[in-house]
C-alpha cells in the first residue's frame, strides 16, 4: 500500500479540525497555549489535524512561528497532520514564479517537520488565465515531489483568498499518482459544492467537506471526510453529524445537523474573515484557551455583541445536553 493510500485509508469517515493558532494583541504566537490546546484536541476522537491553515493564520505566520507550531502538533498528536502550503503573505507581490516556488518551499519544510500530508492553497493568480488548469497542475507535481507527501487539492471561496476549480482541474488533480483527495470549500455555493463532489466521485480519492455552512448537505452529495475551521473549538460538534450521517441514523443525523448549523449562523457570517476570531471566543469558553492567547490580529473588527451571539448559542447548545464532546 502506497503512503498515499494509507493516508487516504486512515482519514476517510473522520473529522480533521483546521485548528487555530493562539495569539497575544500583537500576533505573537502562544506556545505554551498552543500546547494546552493542542493536548486537548489530541483528546478528541478526530482523524488528523490540519496546521498552517487558513483557520490557524498559517500563511500570516513567520517562517520560525510556522515551524514551532507544526514541530509542537506533530510531538502532541499520534494521527497524520495535514500542512497547508501556499504563498506567505511575506512574498506576496511577488512574481507568479516566485510565488509558485514559496508554495513548494512552504511544502518541503512540512514534510521536513513531520507532516503526513500537504494540503495545497490554491493560486488565486491563476484564475482567468488561459493555461491555469496545466499551471495547477504542474505546481501540485511539484509539491509531491519536492515533499515526497500526499497531496490534497483544495478548492476555496474567493472571500478566503481561493478560486473556483472547474471540473476539468479537479479530474486531473485527482489523477495525480500522489493525490490523497480535494478539499471543497465554497462557503455558500451549493452548486460549485454538488459540480466539484460531483468531479471527484469515482476517482477514490478522498472527498473533503470543508463545507461549515452546508457540513450536512455536503455530506449528502458525496463527501467522506471532513477538514473544517468549525472544529477547531467544537469537534464533537461536528463528529456528531459525520458520525450520524456515517451510520445511516437519520433522525440522529437531523438532529445533529440543527444543532451544528446553529453554531455555523454565530461564527461563519459575515464578515466571512472574522469566523476565525469567533472561532478563538468558542474556544475560550470552552476552557481550550486563555483570553490572552484568544486574538486574531489578521481578522476584521468584530462588535462585541457577535462574541455575545457566540456565547449564547454555546451556552443554549449546552443546556441542551450537548457538551461538544
Amino acid at each position: 500500500m502506497s503512503a498515499t493510500e494509507d493516508l487516504a485509508g486512515r482519514l476517510r469517515g473522520t473529522v480533521v479540525p483546521a485548528v487555530v493558532t493562539p495569539m497575544d494583541a500583537t500576533g505573537a504566537v502562544r506556545l505554551p497555549a498552543l500546547r494546552g490546546y493542542a493536548e486537548r484536541i489530541a483528546a478528541e476522537r478526530i482523524g488528523g489535524v490540519a496546521v498552517w491553515a487558513h483557520t490557524g493564520r498559517g500563511l500570516y505566520l513567520t517562517a520560525t512561528d510556522r515551524r514551532r507550531v507544526l514541530a509542537l502538533w506533530r510531538d502532541t498528536v499520534d494521527v497524520p497532520v495535514v500542512a497547508g502550503a501556499g504563498v506567505p503573505r511575506s512574498v506576496q507581490g511577488a512574481t507568479l514564479k516566485a510565488a509558485e516556488d514559496a508554495t513548494v518551499a512552504m511544502a518541503a519544510d512540512a514534510a521536513e517537520l513531520g507532516a503526513d500530508a500537504v494540503m495545497v492553497y490554491p493560486m488565486a493568480r491563476y484564475h482567468g488565465l488561459p493555461d491555469a488548469v496545466e499551471r495547477a497542475v504542474r505546481l501540485h507535481e511539484r509539491v509531491a515531489v519536492a515533499s515526497g507527501l500526499p497531496v490534497l487539492g483544495f478548492f476555496l471561496h474567493a472571500e478566503a483568498g481561493g478560486y473556483p476549480y472547474p471540473p476539468e482541474l479537479i479530474h486531473r488533480l485527482l489523477a495525480l499518482p500522489d493525490a490523497a483527495g480535494i478539499k471543497i470549500a465554497t462557503l455558500d455555493r451549493a452548486v460549485d459544492c454538488q459540480d466539484a463532489i460531483r468531479a471527484a466521485g469515482g476517482s477514490g480519492a478522498l472527498v473533503v467537506t470543508g463545507e461549515d455552512r452546508m457540513f450536512g448537505p455536503s455530506l449528502m452529495w458525496g463527501a467522506d471526510t471532513a477538514l473544517v475551521g468549525i472544529a477547531a473549538a467544537r469537534v464533537g460538534l461536528t463528529g456528531a453529524v459525520l458520525d450520524a450521517w456515517t451510520a445511516g441514523d437519520t433522525a440522529a443525523f437531523v438532529r445533529a445537523s440543527g444543532r451544528l448549523d446553529r453554531f455555523a449562523e454565530v461564527t461563519f457570517l459575515a464578515p466571512v474573515e472574522g469566523y476565525v476570531q469567533r472561532m478563538l471566543w468558542a474556544a475560550v469558553w470552552e476552557g481550550l484557551l486563555p483570553e490572552e492567547a484568544a486574538f486574531d490580529p489578521y481578522g476584521p473588527p468584530l462588535a462585541g455583541a457577535e462574541r455575545r451571539a457566540v456565547v449564547t448559542c454555546l451556552e443554549q447548545l449546552s443546556k441542551e445536553g450537548d457538551t461538544g464532546a
